[in-house]
């Protein structure tokens, strides 16, 4: 990520100041407000159609900050945009975390003490570093899903050859068939959800960890990959995600935008810490390219918060983007 390599062993943080608005809009049947926060709501009336940055204060990561961010470059095609629960995207807005392997349910009951209402889960891939977990079951889906929560997805696949963490240099991606590998990954990530409950109209976010996108043949291998595993999944109803470092693979994806690539994923997780949370200011990005609802700030990591007397390590994210969608919200009570 900018910040060190996020490692998907993701963590948590002190309540932030009066954002925290977690809602949903699902196929635009209005605001569903979760928690205390309804009369804010109320009170700012027209916010689904539009992106609203956090008003948190920036995060304190003792860590060194990123380093120089590349200028957006103005020009080249039209911005990805476009309605996404058109597609039967459900949109959460508010805050989230995430953590390496998801909390057990008596964990997520005691954290609806917190502002969250939003967590990250890592579904599957052989760079997953937390492959075991033991809660994340379909049950667990339902659980923590009729307690309110949203979930986010995440599927950490093959990595770029150019990867800076050690560890996830042992499964690069094949440089000889990144399309076929980035396809067949898709499917297994698919496959993954499915066996979790999930349908079609919910995202899964491929996680990239930080490389060196200034390698051109590197570049050219994760574009590749990137690209057939977005549509893969948009070919079989899913929205596909992306998780990097804003500094890396976001930047890298916006470069490719603006030369007019195709396939690229219609939702950007950006990691960029010790900066305020945005949804609207990340200096990589166009401000108007993935928008609406089509972004999410990892703004700060591995961190210990303590809500309802459970403590866990956790990175914090600010979001307004899709999140799971169960195949019960699909099913018609005669």
């Amino acid at each position: 990520m900018n910040p060190p390599p996020h490692r998907e062993c993701h963590r948590r943080h002190p309540r932030p100041p009066a954002l925290d608005r977690p809602m949903r809009y699902a196929h635009h049947t209005g605001l569903l407000a979760r928690g205390p926060w309804l009369p804010l709501l109320l009170a700012l009336g027209a916010l689904a159609a539009t992106v609203t940055p956090a008003l948190a204060g920036p995060p304190r990561d003792p860590r060194p900050g990123p380093g120089p961010v590349p200028a957006f470059t103005p020009g080249g095609p039209a911005t990805t945009s476009g309605d996404l629960t058109a597609a039967g995207a459900e949109i959460y807005e508010g805050h989230a975390f995430d953590t390496c392997d998801a909390p057990s349910a008596a964990a997520m009951r005691d954290w609806l003490d917190s502002p969250y209402r939003a967590v990250g889960v890592y579904i599957g891939g052989r760079g997953r570093a937390c492959s075991a977990q033991p809660n994340l079951t379909p049950d667990w889906v339902a659980d923590v899903d009729s307690m309110g929560w949203r979930l986010l997805p995440l599927y950490v696949g093959s990595q770029a050859p150019c990867v800076r963490d050690d560890d996830k240099s042992r499964v690069p991606i094949d440089a000889t068939r990144p399309r076929q590998q980035g396809a067949a990954e898709a499917a297994d990530a698919i496959a993954a959800a499915e066996s979790l409950g999930l349908a079609p109209g919910s995202p899964i976010y491929l996680d990239m960890e930080d490389y060196d996108q200034r390698d051109g043949a590197c570049a050219d291998t994760t574009l590749a990959f990137v690209q057939a595993f977005s549509r893969h999944l948009t070919d079989r109803g899913w929205i596909p995600g992306f998780y990097s470092s804003a500094t890396s693979g976001i930047a890298h994806l916006e470069d490719a935008r603006v030369s007019g690539a195709a396939d690229l994923p219609d939702v950007l997780w950006y990691a960029r810490w010790r900066t305020a949370p945005t949804l609207v200011d990340e200096p990589v990005l166009d401000p108007g390219a993935w928008q609406p609802h089509r972004r999410i700030h990892q703004y700060e990591g591995d961190v210990t918060e303590t809500h309802g007397g459970r403590s866990m390590r956790v990175d914090r994210n600010v979001v307004h983007a899709p999140v799971a969608v169960l195949h019960n919200d699909h099913q018609v009570n005669p």
